[in-house]
Order: structure tokens, then sequence, then C-alpha cells
């Protein structure tokens, strides 16, 4: 069965397919034909995770699924938030924003984080989400080489390690979008049973 995911991130697209391990045929933006912009003009995860899932139901009448991820530190009144990718300014520049986010925690003790991520679903039409967090503190300094955006500085709660220093096996087991991703696997098992 066809499942639209609604990017071209391939570090997204690799955790995401570890956790369905073949159970659906995922399909990529440029699978497609699609190569719109599709811009995430929502103020919350949820709405730029709804903008991308509806684009694609809508123009190519597949069954989609969209999402939007970022950080969220409390001493920083939950930024960077939906900003997170472009935090910095520039879209995707990782070196940036955790350099941003470093230099904006200096001296702050309370380094409490957590990563969330909001899944948009439009299965037949009807649209469903999914949204989960993982708990964590900001570290100091980068730690580790693996993973991607903000995993070098954040350790999640009840680990000594960051993301970074992760395999993609151990962060599957505990990240946000993993989570959201067996919220939604556990959703398309009722359904296609049906």
């Amino acid at each position: 069965m066809q499942l639209v995911f609604a990017t071209n991130n391939r570090h997204k697209l690799d955790e995401v397919e570890a956790k369905l391990q073949g159970r659906f045929q995922l399909l990529t933006l440029d699978d497609i034909g699609c190569y719109d912009d599709i811009e995430e003009t929502g103020t919350t995860f949820k709405a730029n995770a709804s903008i991308k899932s509806r684009f694609i139901f809508e123009k190519y009448r597949l069954n989609c699924f969209g999402d939007d991820s970022g950080l969220e530190i409390d001493a920083l009144n939950g930024e960077p938030g939906v900003y997170s990718a472009r935090y910095a300014g520039e879209h995707g520049n990782h070196a940036a924003n955790n350099k941003k986010v470093l230099e904006n925690m200096a001296g702050i003790t309370n380094r409490k984080a957590r990563f969330r991520t909001v899944i948009s679903l439009v299965w037949n039409g009807d649209e469903h989400f999914f949204d989960e967090t993982v708990e964590g503190t900001i570290r100091t300094q980068l730690s580790g080489t693996d993973g991607f955006g903000y995993d070098p500085i954040f350790e999640p709660e009840g680990y000594n390690i960051t993301f970074a220093e992760m395999t993609m096996d151990q962060k599957n087991q505990i990240s946000h979008r993993a989570k959201a991703v067996e919220q939604l696997i556990a959703f398309l098992s009722l359904v296609t049973e049906k």
C-alpha cells in the first residue's frame, strides 16, 4: 500500500522507513513529481503539518502525511519552536542554528527542553493528528556526529548522551518522531484491516 510522506528530507525518511519496516511503500514528494514549494506559513507545528498533507491530498488525491517538528526550550519561551529549521536565518543551517541556541543559553541554568513532532495524516480525505514529544536538556556544547538538526546539543531524559551520539536504532526507540510514527502506524493498521 502506498503512502506519501510530504518531505524530501532524507534524514526524516530514513527514520520513518526504519519504523514502517516495509509495511507501506513510502513515496516522497520527488517520487510523485511534486516540485512545488509548499510554504509552511502556520504558527504551530500542527498548522504546518496540515498545510503539507492537505496540499498533497488536494492536488494529487493520494493518502499523505506531513510532519512538523522542532525544539522547544523552556528558558527561551519555547524557542526556536516552529522556526527551528531557520532559527539563525538560513533554512537548514544546522551549525548556525546550534550556535545560536548555545549563545542564547549561555549562563542559563534551566536547560529543560523537548523535541516535538506533529504528524497530519490525510486518509481518504479525513485528517488525523499525532502529537508526541521527548523531554530532555540542552547541553553546553556539541557532542556527537550522527543525526541532524539539534541532535548534537539535545540530551534526552534518562540518558547521558545526545541524540547525535546514538545509533538510529537507539534514537528510534525514544524520539518524538518515532513515537508519533508509532501512533500513525497503529492508526493505519486499524483502518487497513477493515
